[in-house]
């Protein structure tokens, strides 16, 4: 074998950007099992452990839930072109990237979409969605964002899904960044169809992507006019494969071994203490960004507990500052997207997800943080950021 095709051995990083995020040592050891054919009996048991424990993630009695084959983007189409047919009216919020692309997803259904644009940095309101929903005679669904990743911001669920369905339409919850982190709960909020993936607050690698449909979004694909356009994806199908073992395609075995483990990792601790251990954590970062003289891009009041959106200082590009924290301490954080020029360039994306939402990540990372600024001449009070996170630590008992 030619000597240029070594043995592959990645650097040991600490994933604290947009995702995906390190996972837990069981995580990884379930991914080595044995291989299962995808319809042994034994497997058909994982499969029904995944099913049963997603529901109590998602709190949610719906029995169409289930990890769609693909990353979050794929429960992300599974949930438009499921719901939607050409002509259906879609109105999608917007308040960051991820809602500008289920807003393009949809129009690929044949939908007509009509974006609500919010401000950077603010969440969606259930005010701008209804004055929306009145300027149209029938709406087929809404799309919002419950934890938009490009900004760091979470909309308030509940108030929207009463305006939603008022108006006699169903509501998409895109919750990629906060299932298994930050407080969901699929039923209580009468959410009609939420989707999620497995590499952020879930704990397990990227591949796979849980969603769940309630009974008006059943009732809409069961009554539709035209097939579902995605054969992948249709969700008919793959309930077929996932309850009644009808063959539809060749499921990512060492995926679900992995996803089932790390449900198990949610469930030991809870879902109230998780969501506890990210609010708190996130606090502690976010008071030593404030301590550094730093600006967080999200509105106070709406912080996503899971990934805080930081202002470099002006002048300096953010990704120098990115390039010294990965090469001197194995720390990767992310930069603006390219397609929002008014943060492109100018933020850091510091992800506190899962395994990694930790009290020692919180402080390293503020450490390594000072260091990176003052290698980029700019100044902060020795040790500023690290005891305001270690004084909001103690105050919340963590």
């Amino acid at each position: 074998m030619s000597s240029q095709y070594g043995e592959f051995l990645p650097p040991q990083r600490l994933l604290m950007g947009a995702g995906p995020s390190n996972v837990h040592p069981r995580v990884l050891q379930a991914m080595t099992a044995s291989l299962l054919g995808h319809l042994d009996p034994v497997f058909l048991q994982v499969m029904d452990d995944v099913r049963s424990m997603l529901r109590e993630v998602f709190k949610t009695d719906n029995p169409a839930t289930l990890p769609v084959s693909g990353t979050g983007t794929a429960a992300m189409e599974a949930a438009c072109v499921n719901i939607l047919e050409p002509g259906d009216v879609f109105i999608v919020a917007t308040n960051g990237y991820f809602g500008e692309r289920l807003a393009e997803i949809a129009s690929r259904t044949g939908a007509h979409v009509v974006t609500v644009e919010h401000a950077v940095g603010e969440p969606v309101t259930a005010a701008a969605i209804k004055d929306e929903l009145a300027k149209h005679a029938s709406v087929k669904g809404v799309g919002v964002v419950h934890a938009e990743t490009s900004t760091g911001v979470i909309t308030p669920i509940a108030e929207i899904a009463k305006v939603v369905h008022d108006a006699g339409a169903l509501l998409v919850v895109d919750a990629v960044t906060s299932l298994g982190g930050v407080q969901l709960e699929v039923d209580a909020w009468d959410i009609d169809v939420c989707y999620s993936g497995t590499q952020k607050c879930v704990g397990a690698p990227p591949g796979l992507a849980p969603i769940t449909f309630g009974d008006r979004a059943i009732e809409v694909m069961t009554n539709r006019k035209t097939k579902v356009q995605s054969f992948y994806l249709d969700m008919t199908a793959l309930r077929d494969y996932w309850q009644q073992r009808v063959y539809h395609h060749t499921a990512p075995i060492s995926m679900i071994y992995s996803l089932r483990e790390a449900l198990r990792i949610v469930l030991e601790e809870g879902l109230e203490n998780r969501w506890r251990r990210h609010a708190n954590n996130a606090a502690a970062l976010i008071a030593g960004i404030d301590a550094m003289g730093l600006r967080i891009v999200a509105n106070p009041d709406f912080r996503l507990p899971s990934l805080t959106a930081v202002y470099s200082p002006e002048g300096m590009p953010e990704g120098n500052v990115r390039k010294y924290l990965l090469d001197n301490f194995n720390i990767e954080v992310s930069g603006g997207l390219a397609t929002m020029p008014a943060l492109a360039g100018k933020i850091w994306r510091i992800g506190l997800m899962g395994h990694n939402s930790t009290a020692s990540n919180v402080l390293y990372f503020l450490s390594a943080l000072e260091t990176a600024l003052a290698a980029n001449e700019y100044e902060v009070a020795a040790g500023a950021g690290v005891s305001a996170a270690q004084r909001k630590l103690r105050e919340l008992g963590s």
